[in-house]
Order: C-alpha cells, then structure tokens, then sequence
C-alpha cells in the first residue's frame, strides 16, 4: 500500500492551484438524503437552520454521506449492502465519480476523509472470508483506489477521523452477503469491536463488551473535541432483554457503558439509529427511531432527559445543543427546553445528519 507520508508529499504541489470551497455550494452546514414524494432519492444541502441549500438527484436510496473538509464535495453512499458510492461536486450538481467495490466486496453505506480531505476511508465487507475492510482511495488522483487495510472486525459500519489522523471503526460484527440482502448470518458468534486504525499501520488498539454483550452491535460513532469516541448500538439478542444502547471509549481504558431508566430503555426496543455530541463536546444524543425518543447525556455518560419525536433518526451537532431530523420529512432544533420544529418538507428523511466543516 502506498505509504500516507510519500503520498501526501507527491501531491504538495497541486495544493498550491486554487480551489472551490463550501462557501461556493451556497456554504451549507450539513447533508443529508432523502426519499421525495414521487419515490425518487435525492440528497440535500442544508442550512444551520434547516433550510434547503442545493437538492442533487441520486439513483437509489442513499445511507450516509462523507463531505469533504473544505472543497464542496461529498460522496454519498447506497444503503447497505450496496456496490457504488458517488462524489458529487455540490456546487454545481455534477457527478465526478462513481466508485465501485472490486469485485467480492460491497461497501457498509459510511466513509471518512483523513489526509486533509486527500485519502477516502470506506468500511468495506470481503464477501467470501466476511472479514471488514478499510477502502482506500486517493482524491488528487481522481480517487482512484489505492489499496485497503484490515478493520479490525466483522460488518465495519460508521468510521470516523480521530484527532491524530487516524481512523476510529464501528465492527458491528454481523456477517451479511449481498445475495441475501440485509439478512444476519453469524448472530450466535458475532464479536463487535471498536477499533482504532492507522492506515500506515494498521489495527493499533480494539475495544470490546463483555462476552454477554456479544449481541450488542457497535454500528455509529461521534468524536468529541477531546478524542472521546461515543458509540451506538443495535441489540440483536433476545427482544425483551434491557440493554445500555450508548457507549464512551477513551484509548487504553475499558469502555463505559450509559443508559436511561428501565421504562425508556425499554422504550427503545434495543435500537439505536444515530449518535452525536452536541458542539461544545459536553452532551451526547442518540436517536431511537423505534421508539421515537431521541436520549441526551452529558458528556460522561449521565442520562439528562429524553425527547419523544415519532421515526427521529439522523442528528448532528448544532450551537446550543442539536439538529435532528425525522422520516416525516421535519428538521428540528435540540436544546435544553427540548425539541423545536425548524421546518417540514414533504420528504422521508434518511438515517443520517452530517455535519460539514467541524476538524472532527
């Protein structure tokens, strides 16, 4: 594999040219798709407020999204377990690439750039072995694929960058294969893991649960400002059981586990769709769409309070607390009086609300 160093030093030249920044794709403060009226897939530019910047056509529902650090590009990723992902130049709707798994791979629906916005991170699954694989792709050579590295585990999903540069992975532990759908095929022996990986290096540090918790699938992921990485769960075990659904992990400690009482726990129903820490790094919310509760915790863990919204899912930091939105086509504002509609649309909101332009 390409060695990062020697790759960042090739392309020192080219950062000299001047380039499009977010400002020149109407500066929007996050992405997210969404399924339209009509059945078709788009995915939208949003204000600070909620409100529509640009709206870019995509042929098939989309997951998640990665922006780019500074120039006004994301990739959007197919939903689970799909084979392509598309950079889009969001400033002038334009499809620059399409990316294709190699053959006997399927991407996990999340990516991350590291490098200053140089290397495109995928989570990949390797079909035939169902290890989890890191997609490497390098952005100034037309994101060409550049190699891949080892996640750590089985079913990496969300990835995110870390303050050192290096990679922060969700191995939920589900095995799938895309001639089965979404169907999981490993639940009695699944082990997640949350894994810490430098793309030079590979696997430098793991975390697990306790061996009861094998069930408990590590699939979203938040950084805080100080490197504190806040993990969501999906509970794949049995319905009834009362599991934590919020984890916090600082590297060379056990992982700390957070839950709400046992009414809204229960209220959940073992699910967690997405997790994010407020933007000055001192609340953490994770949206339970089954439940339709979004749960908020201080930064250590404590539980503060729960919001009742119906199919909440995607949420994001925002001043003062959060952005949410819901598959009832509503974004909303998340702050200490609760939760405040900004705007509704007629569009199904999908799982996720990226934030674009935080250094994490």
């Amino acid at each position: 594999m390409t060695n990062r160093r020697n790759f960042l030093a090739s392309f020192l030249a080219a950062s000299l040219v001047p380039k499009l920044g977010w400002a020149d794709a109407g500066s929007p403060a996050y992405l997210a798709a969404a399924r339209e009226p009509d059945g078709g897939f788009c995915i939208f530019g949003l204000s600070g407020q909620g409100a529509d910047v640009f709206r870019i056509p995509l042929p098939a529902r989309g997951h998640a999204a990665a922006a780019h650090p500074h120039a006004p590009e994301a990739v959007a990723f197919a939903r689970r377990p799909g084979t392509f992902a598309l950079v889009i130049d969001c400033a002038s709707g334009k499809l620059l690439h399409r990316l294709e798994t190699p053959p006997g791979r399927h991407f996990y629906g999340h990516g991350a750039f590291l490098a200053d916005g140089d290397l495109l991170c995928t989570t990949e699954n390797d079909i035939e072995t169902g290890e989890g694989r890191i997609g490497l792709w390098s952005r100034p050579e037309g994101y060409t694929r550049i190699g891949d590295i080892a996640s750590g585990g089985v079913g990496p999903h969300e990835l995110r960058r870390l303050p050192d540069d290096n990679l922060a992975i969700a191995n939920g532990g589900i095995r799938t294969h895309p001639g089965r759908g979404r169907e999981k095929l490993n639940l009695d022996t699944m082990r997640p893991n949350l894994a810490y990986v430098d793309p030079d290096r590979g696997v430098i540090d793991q975390a697990e649960l306790a061996p009861d918790l094998h069930h408990n699938s590590i699939r979203h992921l938040a950084v805080g400002p100080d490197g504190t990485v806040a993990f969501a769960m999906q509970w794949q075990g049995d319905p009834m059981d009362v599991v934590p659904l919020l984890g916090l992990h600082r590297r060379g400690t056990p992982p700390r586990l957070a839950e709400a009482g046992l009414a809204e726990q229960l209220a959940t129903e073992g699910y967690a769709g997405s997790v994010a820490f407020d933007q000055a790094g001192t609340l953490i919310g994770i949206t339970c769409p089954r439940g339709a509760r979004l749960h908020v915790f201080s930064g250590e863990g404590a539980f503060r309070n729960a919001i009742r919204r119906p199919d909440i899912c995607g949420v994001a930091p925002a001043p003062g607390g959060f952005l949410a939105t819901d598959g009832l086509g509503s974004i909303h504002a998340v702050g200490p009086d609760g939760l405040r509609s900004l705007t509704t649309q007629r569009r199904a909101w999908d799982n996720h609300l990226v934030r674009i332009g935080l250094s994490i």
